[in-house]
């Protein structure tokens, strides 16, 4: 039985898993536990920051994705980035995936969200197709990263 909800505390080891899985095959990041860890544990301890969504089968986590909020002035209010989407490999292509994102949409509107904002891998298309299935649109704008 699938059931989506925000994460807590208690289920950050169980999420390690899913993180490493979307980390390895993404083209510009390495899986780090310790990173992972303390990035998960500021999200799900700070809610102001975001929140983390997770599917479970039962007690088996299959997914997650993570919100993060910030304030845009173009929008004149709250906005939200998606992240670290990901589907146990297991479970892709039986709607674990849109599950995950029709609640982070739903969380996101029941927060005041006005725009969310998501990064794929260019050659990422089964991913691509999957968010403008959801109504998500490229943006003519690029990302540009500096590592510090």
């Amino acid at each position: 039985m699938l059931t989506v909800s925000v994460a807590t505390v208690t289920d950050i080891p169980a999420l390690i898993p899913l993180l490493n899985s979307l980390f390895t095959q993404e083209a510009e990041f390495q899986p780090d536990v310790n990173k992972q860890t303390a990035g998960l544990q500021a999200i799900v301890t700070q809610p102001d920051v975001g929140a983390i969504l997770v599917a479970r089968d039962q007690d088996k986590f299959i997914g997650m994705v993570n919100i993060l909020f910030t304030i845009s002035t173009a929008q004149g209010g709250l906005v939200a980035i998606l992240e670290d989407m990901v589907v146990d490999t297991d479970y892709r292509g039986a709607g674990i995936g849109s599950a995950l994102i029709t609640q982070a949409i739903a969380f996101c509107q029941s927060k005041g969200v006005s725009r969310i904002t998501l990064l794929t891998d260019a050659d990422n298309y089964s991913a691509i197709h999957f968010y403008e299935k959801h109504g998500f649109a490229k943006s003519p704008m690029i990302p540009l990263r500096r590592f510090i």
